[in-house]
Parts: C-alpha cells; structure tokens; sequence
C-alpha cells in the first residue's frame, strides 16, 4: 500500500498539522478519527487493512487528518465560547485547506479534482456528517458510522452561533425545504449507520433520519442489531458493507 506523511503549517489553527495518504489514486475519502485520535489512528486500529482493496485498486485514496477534539468538545473545564470557536477554526481548515489539497492530489493523480467523502467512527462520525451535510459543495460523500449528531454531546446547554453551526439536528430542522443544498444531497450518496447494542446512542441518528425524510433529502439512514456494539469490529463490518455503495460500485 502506497502511504505518504504530510505535516503542514495551517494559518487558521497556527500549528502545524499532520495527515496521512494512503494509496495511489481513486476517489479521494478524508478520514476523521475517533475522538481525541489521531491522523495514524487510521492505520493503527486496523481501518487500513478493511479498506486495503480498494487502496490498493486505484478505487480510493484515504487521507487521515489529526482532530483538535482535545480542545473542543472533549475539554469540559475552560470556556466553551472559545472552544466552539476553535473548534470552528478547525472546520475552517478542513474547508479551506485540507481540501484543497486533497485535490490538487487528485487532479495531479486522477487528472480531475472529484469532490472528497466525508468519513469517520464515532464522534469522527459526527464530524464527518457535519462536514458533508454544512458543505455538499465540496463533499460528495459520506460514511458515518455510530455517531451523535448534536452538539451538545460537546458542550452541554451552551449555545451560540458556533455551535449551532456544528450540531447537525438543530441546523438541519432550520434548513429551508427549496434551499440549493438540498439537490446536491440527492445527487450524491450518503449513509449515516448505528448499531443498538452497547455504547451506542441511536436516538440523534433517529431525529436526523426524521428530518431528512421530511424534507425530501435522500440519505441512507442504517440501524443495525441490538447485538452490534460501538466498537472497531462492527465498523470494520460496516465500512466494507458501504463503501461501494457510496462509490456507485453496486
């Protein structure tokens, strides 16, 4: 398997930030981490290998990013007005920079630069719907799997406009049903995906499924048995069972 490492200064986070590609060529997927991972957590716990055909193939290439989750939505003792704005900050560099590199990559290897599938496990999940669903203009994709879709699973009963602009559930129920978004929804494929058993927390996924089909967008919402836990092994099952669908492979 082809694998470079990137770190990169980012000018909205000032640091330097580290990302990972694996493979070739293909599709491009950015890969979002469990919460407070890291860009090697990819490859360390295993997503790699379950995703290895279609690296290998030339299907998909993965970039996997580092979170700030540390300092967002995991840190309950400073205040949240700055970690919803650093937070928003870190969105702002996966719009404004992660993605533009990804495709200068895929123009460079694919001679196209194609639009990225959001993916992720877990609170990776949440940011990776968050993603696709605030930006289908440059996201044509989504696999999330186990995630909780507001945002106060982070930050409790504060609210600003940051935050709402990061909980999916709330922004959503807002969202106009003529607003142009809501073509480039149903235009793609898109699959948010929840077990029942231990760990996890349908009930977000539920409200999101609800709105969705109210407003006529066409996401594949996937609830799986009350013997699927929130744990690596159903992922891995779940994101081989996904993602020719997302790529139109089926």
């Amino acid at each position: 398997m082809n694998k470079q490492y990137f770190k990169q200064y980012s000018s909205r986070l000032d640091r330097d930030m580290e990302c990972c590609l694996y493979g070739h060529s293909g599709h491009p997927v950015l890969f979002i981490p469990c919460q407070d991972g890291h860009f090697y957590d990819f490859e360390s716990f295993h997503m790699a290998e379950v995703l290895q055909p279609w690296i290998d193939s030339g299907r998909i290439m993965v970039f996997s990013i580092n979170t700030i989750d540390k300092e967002t939505w995991s840190d309950e003792h400073t205040d949240p007005g700055h970690r919803s704005w650093l937070h928003e900050m870190w969105m702002e560099y996966i719009f404004n920079e992660v993605v533009p590199f990804i495709n200068g990559i895929s123009m460079e290897r694919n001679g196209h630069g194609s639009g990225v599938i959001a993916f992720g496990c877990s609170l990776g999940a949440t940011h990776a719907a968050n993603l696709y669903l605030r930006r289908p203009d440059l996201f044509d994709g989504l696999i999330a799997l186990s995630g909780i879709y507001t945002a106060s699973y982070g930050f409790g009963n504060y609210r600003d406009e940051r935050v709402y602009a990061n909980s999916p559930v709330e922004y959503m129920r807002g969202l106009p049903k003529d607003h142009p978004y809501i073509g480039l929804f149903n235009d793609r494929r898109a699959v948010i995906c929840v077990g029942q058993g231990a760990w996890e927390q349908p009930e977000t996924t539920r409200e999101l499924d609800a709105i969705c089909k109210e407003k006529g967008i066409n996401i594949w919402f996937d609830y799986w048995g009350y013997d699927v836990n929130h744990d690596w092994p159903w992922w891995f099952k779940q994101a081989e069972y996904f993602m020719s669908y997302v790529l139109r492979e089926r």
